[in-house]
């Protein structure tokens, strides 16, 4: 039976969970349909989640259709845990947005539709809670045509908005044909010629809908379940199936990690092509962590009316979850990659520091948090040896508590935090070169390394190049060096992340393996990786130094609603807080401002909208780019390695490390 891997997205409290509830019960998967409120959902397994009734982590579950297999993916809708649906995406076939009929386009469903839009996936809309009071119908619509920029083909009507007899009365309107014409010429001659038949626009709407040109939106209520049968048809109908070749090449994508109690970790990846089966033996990861790894698959579970199985083999469509490959990260690739893993959103931009409570080990700590960040690779876990100290990045406060409450949990560790604070960046200013010789000049490295660092243009990253022959030395000292730059660049001259630059590795130079008369090898006269990994952050930092650097704090775009008459009290709290407006307009009573504020001001932003709004204001913001810092002194990162910025200090540090057992 065909596949189709199908998402459920929505911003917090839209009823995206209640709504995969419905489908499951409308499927005949389960008896029940759960309630978020009372912690008997589904997909909601964590008790964090089941506590709190938000979802976490994204869950699995399938369901069978009469002509295709859906395997649903529930997400996350608070904005903190964006980096969950981001590894999501890239393994649709399709999605269901979920909208508010009450609340209506709200901050996380504009920034959910637009990547929806840019990566082409196929959504259908679904406008819940047409039974609460206060829910609109044509207004919503209204809303999203001009709040979300896409095209929306109104698949009915709603009936009885506000009530419990509220439903949906399905029907495609002259406005599903305007919108259609629109988009194929042949449609709109037909209409011109005398008419359209059902059938024709039917076709016409499975077409535009498959190839993300058009979205349906369907009314309901997943707590009374109306709407939701022409919705299911909608996805049978509309929504593309899997597609890839089972008897091609195996190639995946790992989207989620997870640990079992006893510690064992498991993979959901989404095949794309070939089939998998137990006890083959695969290769995953890729040159984001140097070579690629192997391993041996153990077991194999498939996901099939409403859980998961165990199953001898997967093919191309099929999500999996899959045990015995335990150096396995999320975004890798199974077998070949054959599409590249894209970050949609943007990075996070707080930090804070993890303070141990009365009786947590501070080593179980930087393991437990070291285990969470494979689980969400955008934690970031960033130990500071020299203070003892850990810190995580994070996208909110909210992220926070449940990091927090994940560690009492689970692990059984109390911990606090210190006070949020930004996550800048470092970009070089001009170009830097640096080179130290083997055996010269006070170098106590048996090798010869010169770098360059060159400014790149914002977005590109980091890339590091040679300007030697490979042949010039060994390779694996080559990989050192790549390796070590990328690793340094993690504090720059203010103890920021540098990124936005090439470094071109333009001097090299080893002594060859030597060893006395009939006796082993000589790491005293011969070079090592040791010593490659050892000199290479002293001549980047020097080259960094050479070359100069800015910081860069994170700028958030923010678009602002409020009353009209407000804006007078409004515009200098903007002010006060670096806040630039750049653009305004004004519809009906209602007064909205476009532009940047620094991300270090949106919460005092969002604390003190209320008051000059008189409550009314409506605030939303996302991370658009990273600006020179112009106000108040540099900010300073404390650096968490054998800080290479004091030649002394550091080497001093390395000779301990040697005296220590260090192996070179």
């Amino acid at each position: 039976m065909p596949l189709l891997n199908l998402g459920i997205l929505a911003h917090v409290d839209a009823g995206k969970t209640s709504l995969t509830e419905r489908l499951l019960h409308t499927a005949g998967v389960i008896d029940e349909v759960g309630s978020v409120d009372a912690g008997s959902t589904t997909t909601d397994t964590l008790a964090l989640e089941r506590q709190r009734g938000i979802t976490i982590k994204s869950a699995v579950v399938s369901f069978p259709l009469d002509g295709v297999t859906v395997n649903l993916i529930d997400t996350p809708g608070h904005p903190d845990f964006i980096a969950e649906v981001e590894r999501v995406l890239g393994v649709l076939d399709g999605a269901v947005l979920v909208v508010s009929a009450v609340e209506g386009v709200q901050a996380q469903t504009r920034v959910l539709m637009r990547t929806l839009r840019r990566l082409r996936i196929p959504t259908l809309v679904f406008v819940n809670k047409i039974d609460r009071r206060g829910a609109r119908d044509t207004a919503v619509l209204r809303q999203m045509d001009r709040r979300l920029a896409v095209a929306l083909v109104p698949m009915g009507t709603a009936a009885g908005l506000g009530t419990r007899a509220a439903r949906f009365r399905p029907g495609l309107g002259p406005a599903a044909l305007e919108v259609l014409a629109d988009r194929d010429d042949g449609l709109l001659a037909a209409y011109l010629d005398g008419g359209v038949t059902e059938g024709r626009l039917r076709r016409a709407l499975a077409a535009q809908t498959r190839s993300a040109s058009v979205h349906p939106v369907y009314f309901g209520s997943a707590v009374t379940g109306a709407g939701v049968p022409e919705l299911i048809t909608g996805i049978e109908r509309l929504l593309p199936t899997a597609a890839g070749d089972p008897d091609g090449p195996l190639s995946g994508t790992v989207f989620k990690i997870e640990r079992g109690p006893a510690g064992e970790k498991a993979a959901y990846a989404r095949l794309f092509s070939g089939t998998l089966r137990v006890r083959d033996r695969i290769t995953f990861g890729d040159g984001r962590r140097g070579a690629g790894e192997a391993g041996r698959v153990t077991a194999l579970n498939v996901f099939e009316h409403g859980t998961d199985t165990r199953a001898d083999g997967a093919g191309a469509g099929r999500i999996v979850k899959v045990w015995g490959l335990g150096g396995i990260r999320i975004g890798d690739p199974l077998g070949v990659r054959d599409r590249p893993y894209e970050h949609h959103f943007a990075p996070p931009t707080l930090e804070t520091v993890v303070v141990p409570g009365p009786g947590t080990d501070r080593r179980s700590l930087h393991l437990a948090l070291t285990q969470l960040a494979e689980q969400d690779p955008l934690i970031g876990v960033r130990h500071d040896e020299l203070r003892g100290e850990t810190s995580v990045s994070l996208y909110g406060e909210v992220q926070k508590e449940v990091v927090q409450a994940t560690l009492a949990d689970e692990y059984g560790l109390a911990v606090g935090f210190r006070e949020t604070t930004t996550l800048c960046v470092e970009r070089p200013v001009g170009s830097g070169h640096a080179v130290e010789f083997d055996k010269k000049d006070g170098n106590p490295f048996l090798a010869t390394v010169g770098l360059r660092v060159d400014p790149a243009p914002p977005g590109a990253g980091i890339a590091f190049r040679r300007e030697v022959e490979l042949g010039s030395m060994p390779y694996a000292f080559f990989k050192a060096v790549g390796d070590t730059v990328r690793e340094t660049l993690g504090q720059g001259l203010h103890g920021w992340q540098v990124t936005d630059c090439t470094v071109t590795m333009t001097h090299s130079g080893y002594s060859p393996r030597q060893s006395h008369a009939h006796q082993r090898f000589d790491k005293s006269m011969s070079s090592t990786g040791y010593d490659f990994r050892g000199l290479t952050p002293l001549v980047l930092t020097e080259a960094l130094r050479r070359a100069g650097t800015l910081v860069h704090e994170p700028v958030h775009r923010f678009r602002l609603e409020a009353p009209a008459d407000t804006l007078g009290a409004l515009l200098p709290v903007l002010a006060r807080l670096g806040a630039v407006p750049e653009s305004s307009g004004t519809h009906a009573a209602v007064c909205v401002l476009e532009g940047v504020v620094p991300a270090a001001r949106v919460h005092a932003l969002e604390q003190r909208l209320p008051g000059p709004t008189r409550g009314e204001g409506e605030l939303e913001t996302a991370f658009d780019h990273y600006a020179p810092v112009t106000r108040g002194p540099v900010p300073e990162r404390p650096r968490t390695d054998h800080n290479p910025l004091n030649r002394k200090e550091y080497l001093l540090g390395f000779t301990r490390r040697v005296g220590g057992g260090a192996d070179r």
